[in-house]
């Protein structure tokens, strides 16, 4: 429907504006979006989300590149570990985790606990960037790689696992912003590449709704290159306090539908109205 552009468009501005100053695409708030207002159907609405990664990040890495901030040794390190963990992550949605029911236990899954983390962690300033040895940068990248296997089910890209541990532990946020963002556009653009392997293979709604995910994304871009350039002037606790406050509601909303018996759940698409 054409009224779903411009408002996919509009909701992919302020979710971009809103996280991008942490290091955060987004996605992760749009997912419910997708699902109950402009009713993308399931699990095509996974590669849309990664869809919107890859037309509105780069406002953000192209603002970070105008400041020579895009390229750090902690960039390489996330995506040599969400890469691959993205595409396992695709084949196990599709394969395994296609059914409403599973996907919003999924969702709530994933959200609640980083609801948690952003909402209580983000009261915590570590004192200094720690540097990291051979074993740190292993466990870095094991941690990047989990993380890759939970965006590619859940279509997030990872950068809202990795931007809120990394902080906490004690990197800058102006180190890990970029960082993340780039390994989530990376395995982004992977992870729609194996969707649409999947939809060959496979069959279904797997692939993207490519004109909505676009124009989302368009709004997303603009937003991104916005949060981008006012990084420097967000209270970043705040910020990652707000995101915890909405990312629990959103959990506990998917949690309570999926619990319901199949005769009384709500359908997909009108969870959260």
């Amino acid at each position: 429907m054409s009224w779903q552009w411009p408002a996919g468009a509009a909701c992919g501005f302020l979710v971009a504006l809103l996280t991008t100053p942490a290091g955060v695409s987004g996605a992760v708030l749009l997912l419910p979006v997708q699902l109950s207002v402009l009713r993308v159907p399931s699990p095509a609405v996974t590669p849309t989300n990664l869809l919107f990664n890859v037309v509105a990040v780069p406002g953000g890495l192209l603002r970070f590149w105008r400041e020579r901030r895009l390229w750090n040794p902690l960039s390489g390190l996330l995506v040599a570990g969400t890469l691959p963990g993205v595409i396992v992550g695709a084949v196990i949605r599709v394969q395994y985790l296609s059914g409403e029911r599973a996907f919003m236990f999924i969702a709530a899954g994933v959200l609640m606990p980083l609801g948690l983390w952003l909402l209580l962690g983000s009261q915590r300033t570590a004192p200094s960037r720690p540097q990291p040895g051979r074993r740190g940068r292993g466990l870095i990248w094991m941690g990047a790689l989990g993380v890759g296997v939970l965006g590619g089910i859940y279509g997030i890209g990872g950068g809202s696992l990795l931007a809120p541990v990394l902080i906490a532990s004690g990197f800058s946020v102006y180190e890990v912003a970029p960082a993340t963002l780039l390994a989530t556009f990376l395995t982004s653009i992977a992870g729609i590449g194996t969707y649409e392997v999947l939809q060959v293979t496979h069959g279904g709604s797997v692939a993207p709704e490519w004109i909505l995910g676009i124009c989302i994304g368009i709004g997303g871009f603009a937003g991104s290159y916005a949060g981008a350039r006012l990084q420097s002037r967000l209270p970043e606790a705040s910020l990652r306090r707000l995101l915890g406050v909405v990312a629990c509601l959103v959990a506990a909303r998917y949690a309570q539908v999926a619990s319901q018996p199949p005769a009384h759940r709500t359908p997909a698409h009108a969870v959260g109205r």
